[in-house]
């Protein structure tokens, strides 16, 4: 392959989280860009973002929405945003993101879809959602499920995790591989994490 395509994708994969941010943060976006650490360049033939298990919280026909937080809600704000790549570093442009987690007590609302929601991603593969920071679930660290599908492809079923949370080094499930790029203090968190689908 010639070096004008990669080159193209590292600075694509370079101004992801920034330019997906801009999507809802507006003016927040070059705070955004200069806190968090750039994303790994994406090389042809990248490992797939590892699967988890789903656990047994899942409730299907989540609303669609990228803002999770209602009226009232207490907890930590935090803005997640990224790319929907292939291995091959393409964009997967409609990509379904699919998110459900416990609230700022560790639990999960079971009757309706407080802390569930599902978007879209862009024509370029960018996606984003606000929520807040989970509490940790008994027995578990601190994590967010998503499910992401590409348009009439499998479902990949993850979870992402929070650098630094004393429970990861007790969690089984937790994989380093799945941790969030963090940014930000004691007022809203910024996140950023690319999902690398097994397609080409």
């Amino acid at each position: 392959m010639d070096s004008g395509p990669t080159e193209s994708r590292r600075r694509f994969l370079l101004s992801g989280a920034a330019a997906a941010a801009g999507l809802t943060l507006g003016a927040m976006e070059p705070a955004f860009a200069q806190s968090l650490p750039p994303t790994p360049e994406c090389k042809d033939g990248n490992e797939p973002t590892l699967r988890q298990t789903e656990g047994p919280f899942y409730q299907p026909r989540s609303p669609e929405r990228w803002d999770l937080i209602d009226a009232g809600m207490k907890g930590q704000i935090l803005t997640v945003s990224g790319l929907v790549l292939t291995r091959n570093c393409k964009p997967v442009a409609g990509a379904l993101i699919d998110i459900w987690q416990a609230d700022d007590e560790g639990e999960y609302d079971n009757s309706g879809f407080r802390l569930r929601g599902h978007m879209f991603a862009d024509a370029e593969g960018r996606y984003r959602f606000r929520t807040i920071v989970p509490a940790p679930y008994p027995g578990r660290t601190p994590h967010i499920h998503v499910k992401v599908q590409a348009p009439r492809r499998p479902v990949l079923t993850t979870q992402l995790y929070f650098p630094g949370a004393p429970g990861n080094r007790r969690d089984g499930l937790f994989r380093r591989e799945l941790l969030l790029r963090m940014a930000g203090g004691a007022g809203e968190r910024l996140g950023s994490f690319d999902f690398v689908l097994n397609l080409t």
